[in-house]
């Protein structure tokens, strides 16, 4: 009898793990999706003039226009060509926008302090771990001017070392959770300046 049971409770963990491996892959799917239409949208919206708006609700630092696509607000297209990945960044941070696309966490291009956040989706910020030093990666702001960045240093920080990703005087940076969630993988990146 007690064999049975513990027969039958791992068959139960051995389930609920599936379910939980499929929903997840079901899930950044999903968002992979959501990001790409976004991204179609935007760029249409984009080609049109009078679309972008003013950021009138961040600080004066922080000041992004902005482009309302599928209620999304969006400032801007991260490329990150090493990657092959082309998304959309959203204006404001949040754990429901990131199952979108990434967004911005901090900062702004125009100060140079720009901190965009991303799920560690395959189709989002799951490959950032794999950046070398000197890859290029490009933001293109809702008024069409291009940002050019070069990755300057990739490291791992502490989960909970919110002081950690906002320090230093980097012009760009990205960061996405460990597949463990433990750590981040922050990403910092400095302006090519031509």
């Amino acid at each position: 009898m007690k064999n049975k049971i513990w027969f039958n409770g791992g068959l139960l963990l051995i389930a609920a793990a599936l379910c939980f491996t499929i929903y997840n892959f079901w899930e950044e799917k999903r968002a992979g999706d959501r990001a790409e239409e976004i991204l179609r949208q935007y760029q249409v919206l984009c080609e049109e003039p009078g679309n972008t708006e003013a950021d009138d609700t961040s600080e004066d630092a922080d000041k992004m226009a902005s482009v309302m696509v599928d209620n999304a607000l969006c400032v801007g297209i991260l490329e990150i060509p090493a990657l092959e990945v082309s998304l959309p960044v959203l204006k404001d941070w949040s754990y429901a926008n990131l199952k979108t696309a990434p967004c911005r966490y901090k900062g702004s291009v125009q100060q140079d302090d720009l901190i965009i956040a991303g799920h560690n989706y395959r189709s989002h910020f799951g490959g950032l771990r794999s950046l070398q030093e000197d890859d290029e990666v490009l933001f293109t702001d809702v008024e069409g001017t291009l940002h050019a960045y070069q990755v300057v240093l990739v490291e791992r920080l502490s989960g909970e070392d919110v002081e950690g990703m906002e320090a230093g005087e980097w012009d760009l940076t990205l960061f996405t959770c460990t597949t463990d969630s433990q750590s981040r993988v922050t990403v910092r990146c400095m302006r090519i300046v031509e």
